[in-house]
């Protein structure tokens, strides 16, 4: 902990109560404060008494329902839009570059990234940023420390196993443009899209996907508060990873 963070964290309790940072406390000890489950351990923090399941259900959490009805219900017009776009503007997807890795056969067109939509692709795709911004940004339930974006995996392309860096947010897809031939796997779990629904998931977890299909699978991934963390604890780990991104930064 810096004195910055002390300072912040400090006020959070004023405002939220004392014991409001408990989780993120124990989140900083030693041992992330709680057993980690064997998918889980390329995670680098696990912040505790969230539910450890890998899947979930899109619609069982209430916060996030209104999301994914939006998204389900704007389907068409997003495959439509997405389709035109991956068509004439090409040049407007790029290799997507995880925190492990670049890969030319993964492609992106991001919507919303370093805290802020990604205005360019209003354009591009209207609706899915008409949706975003308005059910996911507006009302707060992105993780600004992350992003969102249209995923398009290429032909025969794969994302190996790996554990993504925390569990206080999780990864909801919609299937947009799914071929024969897709899977992701969970925690040792594989399930298929169904195009035009959503699928719910900690990638804290380790998770894979590949496209044996016969052209590209695109789903659109939105990196979304994990709806058990509370108000208190999101600010502070918006404070949290903010600064410690910013000492890696000084420290390169």
């Amino acid at each position: 902990m810096t004195p910055e963070l002390d300072d912040a964290f400090a006020a959070i309790r004023s405002d939220h109560g004392a014991t409001s940072l408990s989780r993120v406390e124990r989140m900083l000890e030693p041992g992330g404060g709680e057993a980690r489950h064997p998918r889980r351990r390329g995670a680098r923090w696990i912040l505790p008494g969230l539910s450890p399941t890998p899947w979930h259900d899109p619609r069982a959490h209430p916060e996030l329902v209104s999301v994914v009805e939006a998204l389900e219900g704007a389907h068409p017009a997003i495959k439509d839009e997405l389709t035109s776009a991956w068509e004439m503007r090409r040049e407007a997807f790029s290799a997507y570059e995880h925190y492990l890795t670049r890969q030319d056969d993964w492609q992106a067109l991001h919507l919303y990234r370093g805290g802020a939509m990604v205005e360019p692709s209003a354009a591009l795709v209207p609706t899915a940023y008409k949706v975003l911004e308005e059910f996911a940004v507006d009302a707060e339930k992105i993780c600004p420390l992350l992003e969102s974006h249209f995923s398009t995996l290429l032909p025969g392309a794969s994302v190996a196993p790996h554990c993504d860096l925390w569990n206080f947010s999780i990864n909801l897809h919609l299937a947009v443009d799914i071929p024969e031939g897709c899977s992701i796997t969970v925690a040792g779990e594989t399930r298929t899209w169904q195009e035009g629904r959503c699928l719910l998931f900690d990638y804290s977890f380790e998770h894979e996907a590949r496209n044996d299909g016969d052209r590209p699978r695109t789903c659109l991934l939105l990196d979304l508060w994990h709806p058990e963390t509370t108000l208190a604890e999101r600010q502070a780990l918006v404070v949290l990873i903010t600064e410690i991104r910013r000492l890696i930064g000084a420290n390169e």
